[in-house]
């Protein structure tokens, strides 16, 4: 008796999602295209990513500050920790992509900020906030750059808030002189491979902490 071989299926996607998914690459690849050291990759990050970042936040505690919103991955992961959406700032200086979060998130706050100076513009007050989502381009930022963004985060977090980044290196992406002179400790919070590039996430707390 003969077994026939099966065939292999392809899981289709609900029409809006995919429609969500090509118009998220597409706004993605754009960005890339006309700033590539501003948005470092050429796709958005994924879903088992976004998790990753989003694994510590508390639904019932303070606000969250998201730094670089881009097309919204990491916006989408902690509305699904159910964050109020009024507990949370999303940054992005990037015109269309802040557009197209107002668009996909119109209860959410999206500031045109920089990082480094965003507690003249957000909501809450300082030391209010519970974690920072960084999906900022790090590594194609230098040593007073990351001072700057960490010494601002830091600013705005609460006692034992933490600044969530990740990387597309094994190795935090801030140099062990920044760390020092912020009295912070670093660790590294999970990794996946189901990324394009893979990724490692780290947290960043107060040594005090």
């Amino acid at each position: 008796m003969q077994h026939k071989p099966k065939r292999s299926r392809a899981i289709a996607l609900p029409r809006a999602e995919f429609r969500a998914r090509a118009t998220e690459y597409l706004d993605f690849l754009a960005a890339w295209v006309q700033k590539p050291r501003q948005t470092a990759s050429v796709v958005p990050s994924s879903r088992y990513l976004a998790r990753l970042m989003v694994a510590q936040i508390d639904p019932t505690d303070g606000r969250v500050l998201e730094l670089g919103g881009g097309t919204g991955v990491f916006t989408r992961a902690i509305l699904g920790t159910g964050l109020p959406p009024e507990k949370l700032e999303v940054v992005e200086i990037n015109p269309a992509f802040a557009r197209g979060l107002r668009r996909h998130f119109p209860n959410v706050s999206v500031l045109e900020t920089p990082a480094q100076i965003v507690s003249t513009a957000a909501a809450g007050e300082p030391g209010t906030y519970q974690t920072v989502v960084s999906g900022l381009p790090l590594l194609a930022m230098d040593r007073h750059v990351h001072y700057d963004i960490l010494s601002e985060s830091f600013r705005m977090l609460q006692p034992g808030g933490s600044f969530v980044q990740f990387t597309y290196s094994m190795r935090p992406p801030v140099s062990r002189d920044v760390i020092d002179a912020l009295d912070l400790n670093v660790e590294r919070a999970g990794q996946t491979v189901r990324n394009f590039p893979p990724a490692t996430v780290f947290r960043f707390t107060r040594r005090d902490a």
